[in-house]
């Protein structure tokens, strides 16, 4: 497989069209900083938004530079997974922290911070002296991923149609809708967060935080693009993924177990 250079140290920055396109998300304004919050969901100590600059501020002590480190690092994680799942973090090319804090606007601290949580995610693979390599996954690993969520998930979504009361799977309605409209957007990226979203509501109704996040990791790993593959899927499979999360609540909410079953078993099948 021949190996990028474009992302090397001292080189030119990835190619336009790849991670050059890659943006750190907009800041709140100042009328939304009372609502920040950190990663985790805990009001922001600070008070500034997620990944300010507060320049001509003096930190009170060190933990204010330690909550806007982190909370950039955050948003740098944020976008290389949107780009991985976008393609346009390609597998088998190397990419520098430098260059890519560049393309941030930030320093290759927090992207190197970033970068060295993929790899413990496995989606990059360091480099030493270069940087970080996309992984190059086949259709194996695909099929090994789906086929431990099926053994996670499918029980335990059947056990939750038995006794879940459809009120409460009625109010997973709008996060169903979410995924018919990040799907009709025909944006990968929006898609998969909005897919993770309800799988993620519907899991949640076990009580059991340690399956959420575990189902989650897997699910998220799921949706990188293989090698040697188109980098998406159209539109048109988005929208029948989505439809697929429509079509298994109403079955839910009808309490329906014989079309609960078939869905399920469909849905794990055919999905990544």
């Amino acid at each position: 497989m021949k190996q990028s250079t474009q992302g090397s140290a001292g080189t030119d920055g990835p190619r336009p069209g790849a991670a050059g396109r890659i943006r750190v998300p907009a800041q709140p304004g100042a009328a939304d900083r009372d609502r920040t919050r950190d990663r985790d969901g805990v009001p922001d100590p600070s008070g500034t938004a997620r990944g300010e600059h507060t320049h001509g501020e003096r930190p009170l002590d060190g933990s204010r530079a330690l909550v806007q480190r982190s909370s950039v690092r955050g948003q740098v994680l944020d976008a290389l997974r949107t780009a991985l799942v976008a393609g346009e973090l390609r597998p088998g090319e190397v990419y520098s922290a430098p260059v890519l804090g560049e393309r941030f606007g930030v320093s290759a601290t927090p992207v190197r911070e970033a970068m060295q949580q993929l790899a413990l995610e496995g989606a990059v693979e360091v480099v030493p002296n270069r940087g970080f390599r996309v992984v190059e996954r086949g259709a194996r690993e695909l099929a090994e991923l789906a086929e431990v969520r099926a053994l996670i998930e499918v029980p335990v979504l059947l056990r939750l149609a038995r006794t879940v009361p459809a009120e409460r799977w009625a109010r997973l309605r709008p996060v169903a809708e979410a995924t018919v409209r990040a799907a009709s957007s025909g944006c990968p990226a929006t898609y998969a967060e909005a897919d993770r979203a309800f799988h993620r509501e519907m899991l949640a109704l076990a009580g059991n935080d340690q399956l959420v996040r575990i189902a989650g990791d897997l699910h998220r790993r799921a949706q990188w693009p293989p090698a040697g593959a188109p980098a998406t899927r159209g539109r048109a499979g988005l929208i029948a993924d989505a439809h697929e999360h429509t079509a298994l609540l109403d079955a839910l909410i009808a309490g329906d177990q014989d079309v609960v079953r078939a869905l399920v078993a469909e849905h794990y099948a055919t999905t990544s």
